[in-house]
């Protein structure tokens, strides 16, 4: 043995190579987290909705306005969720017209009752109301068109603030009446237990 290394050739590292490193996996967002960022669109556009339901019981105007802003918006977000889904460009395209005519056409619905001649057989209020229903009912029909439970949500969502809207203008009194009570018994409970504890 003239202590020469007899082991077989191993293939010494090139120092001039960088060795390939595996990137470090991003930390995984918990469950409810990627939820609610997915679902925040439809999240958003509900509380659109029942702010504005709310602010028509409560002041008792007709809120066309809002309504009519609040058409497009939903489209937007029905071509948003629906886009990923078209197979080519055709169908994306064919997606965009879809939407618009269908939204379009409810709007012009909406302003045909603004007209003076309609306008002057409806009360303010029956004509945020009927506007109100138009909308509900073109945000169910664009939820089944693009196949989103959410939308369809939605819709049932603004169609049962019609009926909201008008009991509570027939109860607002009522209402009133019955926040004071819980008021008055809650400032009441509030005062014995504090007399207890002195």
């Amino acid at each position: 043995m003239d202590g020469s290394d007899t082991s077989p050739d191993v293939p010494r590292p090139d120092p001039h190579v960088v060795a390939d490193v595996a990137p470090e996996p991003r930390p995984r967002q918990p469950p409810y987290v990627s939820f609610w960022l997915r679902e925040l669109p439809y999240v958003a556009v509900l509380i659109l909705t029942l702010f504005g339901v709310a602010y028509a019981s409560f002041s008792r105007q007709s809120m066309v306005g809002y309504w009519e802003f609040l058409a497009p918006v939903i489209g937007l977000l029905c071509v948003v969720i629906a886009w990923p889904h078209a197979p080519d460009q055709a169908a994306r395209l064919r997606l965009v017209g879809t939407q618009a005519l269908h939204w379009l056409a409810f709007l012009v619905a909406m302003n045909l009752l603004l007209l003076s001649g309609v306008a002057s057989m409806l009360s303010p209020d029956a004509t945020g109301l009927t506007i109100l229903t138009l909308l509900a009912l073109g945000t169910f029909v664009a939820g089944v068109h693009i196949q989103a439970w959410q939308i369809c949500i939605l819709g049932m969502v603004m169609g049962l603030g019609v009926p909201a809207v008008a009991w509570i203008e027939r109860s607002s009194l009522l209402l009133l009446l019955a926040v004071a009570a819980l008021a008055v018994i809650g400032l009441a409970l509030w005062w014995g237990t504090s007399g207890k504890r002195a």
